[in-house]
C-alpha cells in the first residue's frame, strides 16, 4: 500500500488523502496540514494543484463518487435477474462500521451548505437510485416482482436501508444491524412464487 501511495504523483496523493480524511473526520476536520502530512505533501505543492482547501474537497469528493458510481454499475448491470443484481448490490462487501462516504457527507453542515461541494454527493445518490429504480422496473416488466410495487419507492428503500443499516451498526460498534436490516429489505423483496 505504501509504494503504491509514493508511486502516485503529487496530485492524486493529496486527494487520496483528502478522500481518506473526509470519510473518517469530515470538511472541517479535515484540515490542509493534514492533507499534506497524510500525502506527504509540502504546502507548496498543494497549493500548486490546488486553489484551497474547498477546491482539494471537491476534487476528492468528485472521486469518491466517481468510485461508488462505478462500483453500482459493476453490480447492478450484471447478468442476472433484477432481485439477484439488487441482492448483490445489498450484500456487497462494506466497511460497515465507517459508512458510506458519500452518506457520510451528507451529515457534514460544511459540505451541505456549500452548493458545490454538495453537488456530486447529491448527484451520485441519485444516479444510484435511478439505477436501482431501472432494475425494479427490469424486474416488473419480467414479471419478477409484484405489480403493486413502485420503482421509485424501492431504489429509495434500498438507499434508505443502506445508510440506515450503517447508522445502527455505527451506534452498536457492530455490524448486526446492519446485516439484520439488509436480510429483512430482502426478504421483503424476494419474488414470490407463483400461486397453483
Amino acid at each position: 500500500m505504501y509504494s503504491a501511495v509514493m508511486t502516485m504523483n503529487t496530485s492524486e496523493r493529496l486527494i487520496e488523502a483528502a478522500r481518506g480524511l473526509l470519510w473518517e473526520r469530515g470538511y472541517v476536520g479535515t484540515s490542509p496540514k493534514a492533507v499534506q502530512q497524510a500525502a506527504g505533501a509540502g504546502q507548496g505543492s498543494m497549493y500548486h494543484h490546488f486553489a484551497g482547501k474547498q477546491d482539494l474537497a471537491l476534487a476528492a469528493i468528485r472521486r469518491s463518487a466517481e468510485e461508488l458510481g462505478a462500483a453500482t454499475e459493476a453490480v447492478l448491470g450484471g447478468g442476472g435477474s433484477a432481485y439477484a443484481r439488487i441482492e448483490a448490490y445489498l450484500l456487497r462487501e462494506r466497511d460497515v462500521l465507517r459508512g458510506c462516504p458519500m452518506g457520510r457527507l451528507t451529515m457534514d453542515p460544511e459540505v451541505i451548505a456549500h452548493p458545490e461541494l454538495r453537488a456530486p454527493v447529491e448527484e451520485v445518490l441519485g444516479r444510484v437510485r435511478g439505477r436501482l429504480a431501472e432494475v425494479v422496473r427490469e424486474g416488473l416488466d419480467s414479471g419478477e416482482f409484484s405489480n403493486a410495487l413502485d420503482p421509485d419507492e424501492i431504489a429509495a428503500a434500498v438507499l434508505a436501508t443502506l445508510q440506515g443499516g450503517y447508522v445502527l451498526a455505527r451506534a452498536t460498534g457492530g455490524r448486526a444491524p446492519f446485516d439484520s436490516a439488509v436480510r429483512g429489505l430482502l426478504a421483503l423483496l424476494a419474488p414470490r412464487a407463483a400461486a397453483p
